[in-house]
């Protein structure tokens, strides 16, 4: 991963700062973002092609340090559950930690710029696939779900996830509410998913000995 510093670090935190009070990275002029970074306008150029490439390298910067911090916790997780709950925490924790990341990235996936509308979606699918793989090769699933399957419910999560970002900030009384209903969202989907691969004859067998135990 590349670590961004210097005059390009300066306007990529200058455009989530202008585009969070505001508007679309896109529609940024580049005399205020460079006011904003405290750098000469003409510096713009030498990180940036234009405005769209700006949006991608700051989409980018908003994704790749919490992408790592997720990966990192799957890695050491014991259940499905434990993997739920610390990637929840972690990442409304991030969220919380860094507003003006979550704004821009909630706003520019139905902004106006098609090129950073497909780079988000490109991102999250990313993010969904690793987080498939990862729970794959953890063990942390039943194996018998088809790896179709556990990819299909990864996207769901991190769609999910995402849509909830703004209320976890801006609405601080229900965030223990929206961090358990997250960890029933997931814990539901794969546990559903699981029962759907039961044939008809262990289906009712399950159904059964619930009804006796119930």
């Amino acid at each position: 991963m590349n670590v961004m510093t210097g005059g390009k670090l300066k306007l990529v935190q200058a455009a989530l700062k202008l585009a969070t009070e505001t508007r679309s990275l896109t529609s940024l002029g580049l005399r205020e973002l460079a006011r904003e970074a405290g750098l000469n306008p003409n510096t713009f150029y030498r990180h940036f092609k234009n405005l769209d490439d700006l949006g991608l390298q700051v989409l980018g910067y908003i994704a790749a340090e919490m992408k790592t911090g997720v990966r990192q916790l799957r890695m050491v997780a014991e259940s499905s559950e434990q993997a739920a709950t610390t990637t929840v925490t972690f990442v409304y924790n991030y969220f919380l930690e860094n507003p003006a990341a979550t704004t821009v990235a909630v706003r520019e996936l139905y902004g106006s710029s098609p090129l950073l509308r497909r780079a988000l979606a490109n991102q999250l699918d990313t993010s969904a696939r690793e987080m498939a793989e990862d729970l794959m090769q953890q063990g942390l699933i039943p194996r018998r779900l088809p790896e179709q399957t556990v990819r299909e419910i990864s996207h769901m999560t991190i769609r999910y996830i995402l849509f909830r970002a703004m209320d976890y900030i801006e609405k601080p009384d229900q965030r223990d509410a929206i961090r358990a209903e997250t960890e029933r969202f997931i814990n539901r989907q794969f546990r559903g998913a699981t029962l759907d691969q039961l044939s008809n004859e262990e289906f009712e067998a399950l159904t059964a000995a619930l009804e006796q135990n119930g």
